[in-house]
């Protein structure tokens, strides 16, 4: 009975003081401590909620970045949930934020339009001619016919782990990539628009290579000096074939890649 009472007092956190519990709790995963340690009941949420726990864990959980984020911190009295604790669970320095819309098989599913008597057709989703090639690494199509290739996404760099602060910095870098193969050598005209993009959708600063008559391409740029106010990244490219591809003989790789990372001193 002894043994038993002391365990019950050794294991109630709840009668830790604030500082000793935020301590424990520091050593909890990001992902834990946001979905599992935040519902418990209102103090744990006001410490998951607070500035002060996640100050404590980023200087060792990203001690290589520590030294840059600790001069553009967030306000600690900044309401809701904290947003060192969002940035700690999702992680978006150097980690791809683009998202591949994927088919059943795990493919990139793009949208196309065919090219007709005459003229063009309404849009289309590509369903039946996505299948996987056995050793390809990247996205692989099969397209059939003239087609056109549309892909357009919209990042929002907030929701994905950003805070203004760290964003208005000038200590950050926006790096874009893009990299296209055609495996039976069909040329298509290729185009490239990458914008960074403001509260309001205004155009802070863009990249558009000139437009490529290839098979085999790849694009890639730094965005430096960042202009202060950016908050999304629209990522946009169209492919034109330029050859009759008959029924499903045109193989293309394709791979796409946004990231953040930090200009360390």
């Amino acid at each position: 009975w002894i043994a038993r009472s002391q365990t019950r007092e050794a294991v109630n956190v709840d009668q830790l003081p604030n500082e000793l519990l935020q301590e424990v709790l520091s050593y909890l995963p990001p992902g834990t401590l946001l979905r599992h340690c935040r519902p418990v009941c209102r103090r744990w949420r006001d410490l998951v909620d607070g500035w002060d726990l996640w100050r404590s864990i980023l200087p060792w959980k990203h001690p290589d970045l520590w030294p840059v984020i600790r001069t553009c911190l967030p306000p600690a009295d900044d309401p809701g949930p904290c947003t060192l604790g969002r940035f700690c669970e999702l992680r978006p320095i150097g980690r791809k934020l683009l998202r591949n819309s994927q088919n059943s098989r795990g493919l990139e599913r793009g949208r196309h339009q065919t090219h007709g008597a005459l003229g063009l057709h309404d849009w289309t989703e590509e369903k039946e001619n996505l299948e996987v090639m056995p050793r390809a690494y990247m996205q692989t199509s099969f397209l059939s016919s003239y087609r056109r290739y549309h892909k357009k996404q919209v990042l929002d760099l907030e929701k994905e782990g950003l805070w203004r602060e760290l964003l208005d910095s000038g200590n950050i870098e926006i790096c874009v990539s893009d990299w296209r193969n055609d495996r039976q050598g069909i040329d298509c005209i290729y185009q490239l628009t990458v914008h960074l993009l403001d509260a309001n959708q205004a155009i802070l600063d863009h990249f558009s290579p000139l437009i490529n008559l290839f098979f085999c391409l790849q694009a890639s740029h730094v965005f430096s000096n960042i202009k202060k106010g950016v908050c999304f990244v629209s990522f946009e490219r169209h492919i034109w074939d330029l050859e009759f591809r008959n029924e499903q003989y045109g193989v293309c790789l394709m791979n796409s890649t946004v990231f953040v990372r930090v200009c360390l001193p």
